[in-house]
């Protein structure tokens, strides 16, 4: 923290303000935020931090102490426009924040941060939702931490061409220690659920690989779901909203009136609520071999049903699967590249990390990384 408050203090030559917002994991609920399912999101101790003071202009001057690049832009000429780059975050934030009639005048910014680009603890959403914050508690805008999260959304939406759902923004803003979040993304209401397991430690493995699809096969996946609900409308109601809303039993009746594909894809989601919610359970009676079972089972789901995952996710997954010590895992993210996500006993973080490492260089030729976390509160202000 030092560090990044004397970095701000040798580029503007002033003291800033400095926030910092978690990346965050999810145990079960992949893909069923845009379906008005549940997600059970964490946040986690790796972060992105956000120094900023006022410079009596209108212009933003951002700099990036990872990449070492600056850039400025104007807030009189701000639009929509999608690209898929680092300052595209900042600049749909304040556009939004303005939006909303809001009164935001000129900053200089310093990012830094270390949540894993590309390893699906979503970088993208902790940047937005530091650098909203942050504007928040400098203009004192009156924001909640709801609107935070929507406009972090709506960023990615409309400035980066992600069509995400508010799992990633919320998680990162709303983190507690020692809990997950049980989030109903039909209502936005949400429940607090006890994870906190000091035998065990978070650890994800990075397979490496880009997602080089995941934008473009997201939406994909979100409009062969909407075709599920369609079909499913024309035999059980026109109130039927999504997949949240479609028995699995009444789905199964209707296989033939779909395409293969499209039916699998509805019937993860279904069962993975179902998951969700008897996973919700088990924590809560503390029964963590109960739930890191249902998290292979999602595994499964979005390897054979969601067709979300690759080569090397897979591996990874059924190798620590297989490996004692290992209580729940399952790849993490929207597919095609990124973490899989270890409940690991601390006793055993080290041999499974040098077990996963050699398997995983044996198999591809290629190095892992390994990040060991923990449950984290959310985005706030550093004192």
């Amino acid at each position: 923290m030092n560090a990044i408050r004397k970095k701000f203090e040798e580029l503007y030559s002033k003291k800033p303000l400095v926030v910092s917002s978690p990346g965050r994991v999810n145990f079960i609920g992949e893909h069923t935020d845009y379906n008005e399912g549940f997600v059970l999101p964490g946040a986690v101790d790796k972060k992105m931090f956000v120094a900023l003071a006022p410079n009596d202009t209108n212009n933003v001057n951002l700099y990036a102490n990872e990449y070492s690049k600056s850039f400025s832009f104007s807030l009189e000429y701000i639009k929509p426009e999608k690209k898929e780059d680092w300052t595209s975050y900042l600049i749909g934030v304040a556009y939004y924040i303005e939006e909303l009639g809001h009164k935001i005048k000129g900053v200089d910014v310093l990012i830094d941060g270390n949540v894993p680009v590309g390893a699906g603890m979503s970088s993208s959403a902790a940047l937005c939702c530091a650098f909203g914050f942050a504007l928040n508690e400098l203009f004192s805008l009156g924001l909640t931490r709801m609107h935070i999260a929507y406009i972090g959304q709506k960023t990615e939406h409309f400035f980066v061409g992600a069509n995400v759902g508010i799992m990633d923004q919320f998680a990162s803003l709303h983190g507690k220690a020692g809990h997950l979040m049980k989030l109903d993304c039909r209502s936005m209401e949400f429940e607090y659920i006890p994870f906190d397991f000091p035998d065990h430690a978070i650890v994800m493995v990075n397979s490496m690989v880009k997602h080089s699809l995941a934008g473009s096969e997201y939406n994909v996946r979100r409009h062969q779901c909407e075709e599920g609900v369609h079909t499913m409308k024309k035999f059980l109601s026109d109130d039927i909203r999504s997949l949240r809303d479609v028995p699995l039993q009444q789905l199964k009746e209707h296989k033939s009136d779909m395409s293969e594909v499209v039916y699998n894809r509805c019937l993860y989601v279904i069962m993975e609520n179902e998951r969700l919610l008897n996973g919700c359970r088990l924590l809560q009676a503390g029964d963590l071999p109960g739930f890191g079972r249902l998290m292979y089972e999602t595994h499964e789901g979005l390897s054979k049903l969601y067709e979300v995952s690759c080569e090397e996710l897979d591996f990874l997954a059924n190798n620590a699967h297989e490996y004692e010590g290992v209580t729940g895992t399952r790849m993490m993210g929207g597919g095609f590249g990124g973490c899989t996500i270890n409940v690991v006993k601390r006793e055993a973080v080290d041999r499974f990390t040098a077990f996963i490492k050699e398997k995983y260089l044996e198999r591809f030729k290629k190095e892992t990384e390994v990040y060991i976390t923990q449950i984290e509160d959310g985005t706030r202000v550093e004192l």
